[in-house]
């Protein structure tokens, strides 16, 4: 029951992150620039700490974006009309966004203004980076892709139910990789043998049908087979 409560309490808060996608034009925005700046650090080769740096500023910004969705959902749940105490709360929620956003503005132009102004011999470059590094993009994306469909499609959690299978997809990004990073047939099925056996078990615990893991599978794939051939081949 504790295992249950735990696993739930997951759900719940992706729950959260969904309703924020569905409902929120600022979360959007911020997920499709943080999506876009992790590819950034891909073609610039940032160092670890950079790395480091950039996700600290995308977090700050996306935490902040959420709070500031349920405190607006509190306020007007217990307000009913216009209450300028209820305004000031909105707007200083407001405000710590527009500060985190400020924050990753900072942290960008730091980290990735000297690479952009030699932009021009950087295409004529292909940068190679290190293969935990475009692992790990490949599937902060796969995970960003399966929120994003699952809040625009309004169907399932994250945990459980909708198009695509979360779990398949990060599974088939991860089995991708490793096949990728290691070159190894024998490394590739196994990966494959893997994802197919969570694809089975989302089927037969009835939280996804059979097309669903199907398109979460392809979904991984495709998306980490994409980052690895622009950036590591």
């Amino acid at each position: 029951m504790h295992r249950r409560s735990l696993l739930w309490s997951f759900n719940y808060a992706i729950e959260g992150i969904a309703y924020a996608l569905r409902t929120q034009r600022n979360m959007r925005i911020h997920v499709a620039a943080a999506a876009i700046v992790l590819i950034a650090s891909l073609f610039f080769g940032v160092s670890r700490l950079e790395f480091i740096a950039v996700c600290l500023a995308i977090t700050f910004v996306l935490v902040a974006e959420l709070v500031n969705t349920a405190l607006e959902a509190a306020v007007d749940v217990s307000t009913q009309g216009w209450d300028p105490v209820a305004k000031i709360a909105k707007d200083v929620a407001a405000g710590a966004v527009f500060v985190a956003a400020i924050n990753a503005l900072a942290v960008g132009y730091v980290v990735f203004f000297a690479r952009l102004t030699s932009m021009s011999e950087l295409l004529l470059v292909r940068v190679r980076q290190t293969p935990t590094h475009v692992t790990v993009v490949a599937l902060v994306l796969t995970a960003l892709a399966v929120l994003v469909s699952k809040a625009l499609i309004r169907g399932g959690t994250f945990m459980r139910g909708g198009w695509p299978s979360g779990h398949t997809a990060l599974a088939a990004a991860s089995a991708t990789a490793i096949a990728y990073v290691t070159l190894s047939a024998g490394a590739a099925v196994l990966g494959a043998f893997i994802t197919v056996l969570v694809a089975q078990s989302r089927v037969e615990s009835e939280a996804h049908s059979i097309p669903q893991v199907i398109a979460g599978a392809l979904l991984g794939f495709l998306i980490t087979t994409v980052v690895f051939q622009v950036f590591w081949f």
